[in-house]
């Protein structure tokens, strides 16, 4: 009994120990409120970003997206160049005559009709949203529901998982469009523009590079006064059209984008009733590609 009782007590203070000194981690609290047309989510003690889901916006975004050494957003919000790209977002041009992505409400909007948090505090937050592709005089094409799951694995990532389901109201025509899908403007710190780099999976470079690629991820990250941080976008190998080719910018733009390169160069043709499954991770990290783990972390990601 008392070599038992004495085991238990090594064991206690070893655990004390340990815990004291970092060794025994704890995931950081993640937690998310809603304010009108906006939630909020905190990570820990720091602000990490907000859902935007305004009524009079052109789509449902994230911004800031803020990284885990600066607490500065590694997105880029209506830069100079290009004002229609809203940092964190999925839209699409081209669709049934309407455009889902660039100015002007009145060409269409994809209007959220059913955004709420499913869980609010804890491990993750997890929101869910239900979003109409509406213009005036026209018979909606697409309603996507969408699931977001944002975690925290260590102190230096910061995780966005979504799983999109677009459903065809009726049929649907997307002509070619370098503007479709998942998509990220990637803030000047980090873009080539600016020193920084953008890696595919294979290891090339730039925009020259990536251009038209087909690749499960690129990672963008550059140089800023607190360190390295970067932000990739992955594709879930279950996706319709997977590996996407990428659509990519020097000035610091990434989205895997279908839509560009339709198998007759004309057109995308999706039928009424026909539902497009979409997964895509982001990760927000300090360290570049390789301190990051980004292959190992695709590699985790491809058999969830």
């Amino acid at each position: 009994m008392h070599k038992s009782y004495s085991m238990k007590r090594l064991f206690l203070v070893t655990v004390l120990f340990f815990s004291c000194c970092g060794i025994i981690a704890q995931k950081a609290t993640v937690s998310a409120i809603r304010t009108g047309n906006r939630i909020d989510v905190t990570i820990g003690n720091n602000f990490f970003t907000s859902y935007h889901f305004q009524p009079d916006e052109k789509y449902p975004f994230f911004y800031p997206v803020n990284g885990p050494l600066s607490g500065g957003s590694v997105t880029s919000m209506r830069n100079g160049e290009y004002p229609h790209h809203s940092s964190l977002f999925f839209a699409c041009d081209r669709v049934n005559g309407g455009n889902y992505w660039q100015e002007g409400l009145e060409r269409g909007r994809i209007i959220s009709i059913g955004a709420r948090i499913i869980e609010e505090k804890g491990e993750r937050v997890v929101i869910e949203d239900e979003c109409i592709w509406k213009r005036p005089d026209a018979e909606s094409p697409v309603i996507d529901r969408r699931k977001i799951m944002i975690t925290a694995p260590s102190e230096s990532v910061y995780q966005i998982d979504f799983d999109i389901e677009m459903e065809m109201l009726t049929d649907v025509t997307i002509l070619k469009t370098n503007h479709s899908l998942f998509s990220a403007r990637i803030d000047p710190d980090l873009t080539v523009k600016q020193g920084g780099v953008m890696i595919n999976s294979e290891g090339k470079e730039g925009e020259k590079a990536t251009f038209g690629i087909a690749s499960p991820w690129i990672d963008c990250y550059g140089v800023r006064k607190t360190g390295t941080e970067g932000l990739v976008i992955m594709q879930h190998p279950s996706n319709k059209w997977y590996p996407s080719p990428w659509f990519t910018r020097d000035y610091g733009f990434i989205s895997p984008t279908p839509m560009y390169w339709p198998e007759d160069d004309k057109a995308t043709e999706l039928k009424k009733g026909e539902v497009v499954k979409l997964r895509y991770r982001v990760l927000v990290h300090a360290g570049d590609t390789k301190q990051a783990g980004i292959e190992k972390e695709f590699e985790k990601y491809k058999n969830e």
